[in-house]
């Protein structure tokens, strides 16, 4: 069974200039690259922006960079503007996004933005996003590399880019979803949806957790969009992408489609 051809739109919080909006970035060795992506994130026009770094106790000193900065950037609104939450252990991107959302809708925020902080995600495309959610009623906006007007960095070389077109591909056709970027790693939610979702289920640990949670809201009759993106080229460091995360990405979807069954 495919999601509804007109998906409810239920955002359901957060409208309008004030709207919190509340970024949250996981990071693991991510000290070359943090700097500059806070940087491009809280110099964005939205006045209730905050930045929400997750750390997972990376060894090249990222949870600590992450607090001077917090320092730096200073408090708007009556609340800190960036803020840190670190963790003990690395056991995996889906588990930290799990911790820094429920952390971020206890704060109050009206909308979580998924980013990562090696400056592959056009900051600039947020507030596009927000635009989006609020003139559709969507509880769910897609920063697109697969929608109509979007695009992946020229460095990408043709193995990577295969093999991000066919993980799209292959989710798609096992769950039977019109999202063109099932996968991507740079989305939008009302605060409602993620509440309706229950984070606290979900069982993907890697990078797999994009595709169960979009997946989970479509099915619960959410409105999902998608807003085209140019996607870069990391800044610096190394990709965390493993044999152990690409299996279980390749695994999700058939557990997801026999669980519907």
């Amino acid at each position: 069974m495919r999601e509804p051809e007109e998906p409810m739109g239920r955002a359901g919080d957060g409208g309008g200039a004030d709207a919190r909006v509340t970024v949250v970035m996981p990071t693991y060795n991510e000290a070359g690259s943090l700097p500059r992506t806070a940087a491009a994130v809280l110099g964005l026009p939205l006045a209730g922006l905050r930045l929400l770094v997750v750390d997972d106790s990376s060894p090249d000193g990222t949870g600590r960079i992450a607090e001077e900065l917090a320092r730096e950037y200073g408090t708007a609104g009556g609340g800190a503007r960036m803020s840190v939450l670190h963790r003990t252990e690395k056991d995996g991107l889906g588990r930290a996004y799990v911790a820094g959302m429920t952390a971020a809708l206890a704060d109050g925020a009206d909308w979580v933005v998924q980013m990562d902080a090696d400056g592959s995600h056009p900051a600039e495309a947020v507030p596009r996003m927000l635009r989006a959610a609020l003139t559709t009623g969507a509880g769910l906006v897609v920063g697109s590399r697969y929608a109509e007007g979007g695009s992946l960095d020229e460095e990408w070389g043709a193995h990577r880019v295969l093999l991000s077109r066919f993980a799209n591909a292959y989710a798609r056709a096992v769950l039977g979803t019109r999202i063109k970027d099932i996968t991507a790693g740079f989305n939008l939610w009302s605060a409602a949806v993620l509440r309706e979702v229950d984070l606290s289920t979900l069982d993907s640990a890697g990078y797999s957790f994009q595709v169960e949670l979009k997946y989970r809201a479509v099915r619960a009759g959410h409105r999902a969009v998608e807003v085209p993106i140019r996607f870069g080229q990391r800044a610096e460091g190394v990709s965390k992408m493993t044999l152990r995360t690409q299996l279980e990405s390749a695994v999700v979807p058939l557990r997801l489609r026999l669980r519907r069954r």
